[in-house]
């Protein structure tokens, strides 16, 4: 790695990619990078429904290890694009281990942020034996609380977005912003779920950085992020993401023994700090890692770099100190 592309690892492309159909409804895009041959680690994308993108090959030394990313149901190149039914937290953990299987590979670091944060857990406390750590940004545990906040809440930082985002909705609906929303985003009329999902998309994208990224918030809008994020991500929180209440924290035994690093924005408005921090009390083996001066979005410089360095470090020694 040299210094022009700190904090991430130069671009590159994948060596193999494909779709792995899993049941009648969905077909999955997934591809590998970096070595063949190397320490396999998978990649876990937010949203849900917000896809994979080159740039998250690069938190990966490339001779080192062995790259998996999957877009998962209903998610980026994945098929179809924003569809919620047969869409559930199990069967994404299903998903992940048959892709596992096709790929031949024993175990994996497990490496994921935001709600990827959230299925990482999932995945690790459904497989602990396959998990030889983990790597987690931005931590979403999907409780009430959380769910609450991200609807109602984070317009206490950004009242104008948040009053965007209620007025796209008929007054008299807005004392209910999640059902509201849903009503219009699991519509089959593809005018009515697209304008809501972007507006959806919009207001997530306008609060997930510490200093706003006109552009980034641009791409949140683009048909290809707005319907997978903006309809699967209510889907998912409509349904607490088809777990009991504080599941991720109750069942954390099951992966206590394994190394992770949890790198979180101080100023996180999306997924505030206190998730990760009653994760760390559950789960004081973990590291926690606080980064003074970002938002949410894993691309911001001080995350960026807490992410390769504990990629770096377990390279290195399979550990996080």
């Amino acid at each position: 790695m040299t210094a022009d592309t700190f904090p991430l690892f130069p671009a590159l492309e994948a060596n193999r990619s494909g779709m792995l159909k899993v049941d009648d409804t969905h077909t999955l895009y997934w591809e590998e990078s970096g070595n063949p041959q190397g320490q396999p680690v998978l990649f876990l994308h937010g949203g849900p429904g917000a896809g994979t993108s080159p740039n998250h090959r690069r938190f990966f030394d490339p001779a080192h290890y062995r790259i998996v990313l999957f877009d998962q149901r209903g998610a980026g190149k994945s098929l179809p694009l924003g569809e919620y039914r047969d869409n559930t937290t199990p069967l994404l953990v299903s998903d992940i281990e048959k892709i596992r299987v096709m790929l031949g590979i024993e175990q994996w670091l497990v490496f994921g942020g935001s709600w990827g944060s959230t299925l990482a857990l999932a995945y690790g406390e459904a497989h602990p034996e396959r998990c030889l750590g983990f790597v987690l940004r931005g931590i979403f545990l999907c409780t009430r609380a959380e769910v609450e906040w991200f609807v109602n809440g984070m317009k206490f930082f950004f009242p104008e977005v948040h009053q965007r985002f209620a007025d796209a909705v008929p007054e008299e609906e807005r004392h209910d912003l999640l059902t509201a929303y849903t009503k219009r985003l699991f519509s089959d009329d593809p005018a009515v779920y697209i304008e809501a999902a972007r507006n959806w998309s919009r207001y997530e994208g306008s609060c997930i950085f510490l200093k706003p990224q006109p552009e980034a918030i641009a791409d949140f809008e683009s048909d290809a992020i707005c319907i997978g994020l903006g309809r699967l991500e209510a889907h998912y929180m409509l349904n607490a993401a088809f777990m009991r209440e504080d599941q991720l924290i109750q069942d954390i035994e099951r992966i206590r023994h394994l190394p992770a690093v949890i790198v979180q924005g101080r100023y996180d408005v999306v997924c505030p700090p206190v998730s990760a921090y009653r994760l760390h009390q559950a789960w004081p083996e973990a590291s926690l890692q606080m980064i003074a001066d970002a938002g949410h979005s894993g691309s911001e410089p001080g995350i960026a770099e807490a992410l390769v360095r504990a990629t770096e470090q377990f390279r290195q020694s399979g550990r996080f100190d």
